[in-house]
C-alpha cells in the first residue's frame, strides 16, 4: 500500500467539495478517511460543520460527518474506544423530533467483543425516536432487501 501525496489529497478534496457542493447535500458522510493530525490539507468545507473522529493508534479507518451549518447539529460524546462511530444529534425545528445521525465504520474480521461495544453505545445514545445510522459495516453475507444473514455475527447486527 502506497501513501497517498500532497497533490493527490489536494485533488481528492477539490473533487469532494466540487461534488458536496454541486449536490448541495445537507449530510455528508465518508468512512475510512485515513485522517489524522498531521494532515498537510483542509478537512473543512464550506457552508459545513465538521465532525470527525479520527482512528488513532494505527493507519486507516475513521469517520467523517458534514452538515450543513443551517442546522442546529451537536456532537456526541461516546466513552467506548475501539469502535468506530460518530454521533451527532440534530435538533428538530417546531415541534419535530431530534434525528440523532451516526457514522460508523466497522473493519473486516472485527472481533465480536467489539461488535458488543457498538451495540452497547447504540443503547446509550438512542433516546431519539429518529435514528439513521450509516457507514460500511463489512458484513457480506446480510441482504438488505431481506433483512437476513447467514452469520450469527451478521445476525446478531440485524
Amino acid at each position: 500500500m502506497t501513501d497517498i501525496s500532497t497533490t493527490e489529497l489536494i485533488i481528492k478534496q477539490k473533487e469532494l467539495e466540487a461534488m458536496v457542493q454541486q449536490q448541495s447535500h445537507d449530510v455528508v458522510t465518508i468512512t475510512e478517511t485515513w485522517w489524522d493530525d498531521s494532515q498537510s490539507w483542509s478537512t473543512a468545507l464550506d457552508g459545513y460543520k465538521l465532525f470527525r473522529r479520527d482512528k488513532s493508534g494505527r493507519r486507516g479507518g475513521g469517520v467523517t460527518l458534514y452538515i450543513k451549518e443551517a442546522f442546529d447539529a451537536k456532537g456526541i460524546e461516546t466513552k467506548e474506544d475501539g469502535v468506530e462511530c460518530l454521533w451527532v444529534r440534530i435538533k428538530g425545528k417546531a415541534n419535530k423530533a431530534d434525528i440523532l445521525l451516526g457514522v460508523c465504520y466497522r473493519p473486516p474480521n472485527q472481533e465480536e467483543e467489539v461488535d458488543n461495544l457498538l451495540y452497547k453505545q447504540l443503547e446509550n445514545v438512542s433516546g431519539s425516536p429518529t435514528l439513521v445510522l450509516v457507514g460500511n459495516f463489512n458484513l457480506p453475507d446480510i441482504c438488505w432487501e431481506l433483512n437476513t444473514a447467514e452469520k450469527r455475527q451478521s445476525r446478531k447486527f440485524l
